[in-house]
């Protein structure tokens, strides 16, 4: 078998995209302007949602989407439900938004929080529940929006890897009050590095763009001071004083805009997004329905008939009883061409920054086990079924070489 190179991840940058970032270079505009707007408006176009808030991560986004909270009486302590499993952003998230993390279990099906845990971990300061669409698989969200209506709870969608992910129909990113999704590099739409909050609530996009701007009072969607021709606002002063609404501050703030560079890139990515959507999605389901072969010794999720995948990456799992471990498969992958990443840890148990929090190594078995035994692999639009075929191949020799006579062999389907 001839060797392939299969990295993790890619970023398409198009032509549009690097006339945008040339002509913004030679405007010498390149702060927070036009082109932050226009993607703003495309990416809310895309989900059908009234607000889109561009920022400069994933991790931003999720900060402010909870930040929001604080306008509504929320106090510095509060809790924010989460699922164990994620990357660590989720998690850091919460305790930079002024809240305090509790965490939950997920599914090991789903790699998602498990709805039927949430309620007991409801408490008199809970103000919010943040469910994580893991490697783009929607969360169970009709569960979830039903409690947290029952316990007035706000709910923020982490759709961090959720591009073109649906949930019975409806996108990832207006299944709840918000939703947070990163445009890092690797994601199907990317700015480079950077991250949007999306809502239908325009008193919510009011705050987030004061939110990322230092808790400024200006906050127009449509910033006139922002374009190539005007000079003068006249809402800009206010007040007997003549108060400058841009240095009048009416909450604590974040300073995290995108830049106008960011937002050429993520225009070219919307430019072809149902371009790279397909293709990654037929890599991912190429792989998801052949993946029974590898049983009992390998798992992975499934797409299920009320959703559609967001396809981030492929979730590998090496299940219990298997006479191999994850640093077997990872070095033989990456021998063969195949990028890998772990898929993630129990952030409460496995990363030592939570520790303080004194949950104990057994209570999140579930995310524990992922975060030992769990790796996820690419399927980005610069590889494609031939690619695909390699990695279910490479996989098959794994087993047929770390798999010991007389055991049960994984079957070709």
């Amino acid at each position: 078998m001839h060797k392939r190179q299969i990295p993790f991840g890619t970023i398409t940058i198009t032509e549009s995209a690097k006339r945008l970032i040339m002509e913004s270079l030679e405007a010498k505009r390149i702060s927070c302007g036009k082109l932050v707007r226009e993607f703003e408006n495309r990416f809310a176009d895309l989900l059908g949602v009234k607000e889109a808030v561009a920022v400069s991560t994933g991790t931003d986004a999720d900060i402010l989407a909870l930040a929001v909270l604080h306008d509504f009486g929320a106090r510095r302590g509060d809790e924010v439900i989460v699922p164990a499993l994620s990357f660590v952003a989720t998690g850091n998230a919460v305790l930079h938004a002024g809240f305090t993390p509790v965490f939950v279990d997920i599914e090991r099906e789903t790699l998602n929080i498990d709805p039927a845990r949430i309620e007991a971990a409801i408490t008199p300061r809970t103000r919010a529940i943040m469910p994580v669409h893991l490697m783009g698989k929607p969360a169970e969200m009709d569960t979830i929006n039903a409690i947290a209506k029952k316990h007035g709870l706000l709910v923020v969608e982490d759709a961090a890897e959720a591009h073109g992910a649906l949930y019975k129909g409806k996108p990832a990113g207006s299944l709840a009050d918000l939703a947070a999704f990163s445009t890092y590099v690797a994601h199907i739409i990317t700015t480079g590095e950077g991250g949007i909050i999306t809502t239908n609530n325009e008193q919510y996009g009011e705050i987030l763009r004061s939110l990322r701007s230092h808790g400024r009072n200006c906050t127009c969607k449509h910033c006139i001071m922002n374009t190539d021709t005007v000079t003068y606002c006249a809402k800009r002063f206010r007040g007997e004083g003549g108060e400058d609404v841009r240095f009048t501050f009416d909450r604590i703030g974040y300073s995290c805009k995108m830049n106008e560079l960011e937002a050429a890139i993520g225009i070219g990515a919307m430019e072809v997004y149902h371009e790279i959507l397909k293709k990654r999605h037929d890599n991912l389901l190429y792989v998801l329905e052949r993946f029974d072969r590898f049983a009992p010794w390998l798992s992975t999720i499934k797409e299920e008939a009320h959703e559609q995948i967001g396809p981030h990456a492929i979730p590998i799992i090496i299940n219990e009883g298997a006479p191999f471990s994850r640093a077997d498969l990872t070095h033989y992958l990456e021998q063969n061409g195949i990028e890998t990443r772990t898929l993630f840890a129990s952030m409460p148990t496995q990363c030592p920054g939570f520790a303080y929090l004194g949950y104990q190594l057994g209570q999140f078995p579930n995310a524990e086990y992922m975060g030992l035994n769990g790796i996820h692999i690419g399927v980005h639009q610069d590889v494609g079924i031939e690619d695909m075929e390699y990695v279910l191949t490479t996989l098959e020799q794994f087993l047929q070489n770390s798999v010991p006579d007389g055991s049960s062999r994984p079957q070709r389907s």
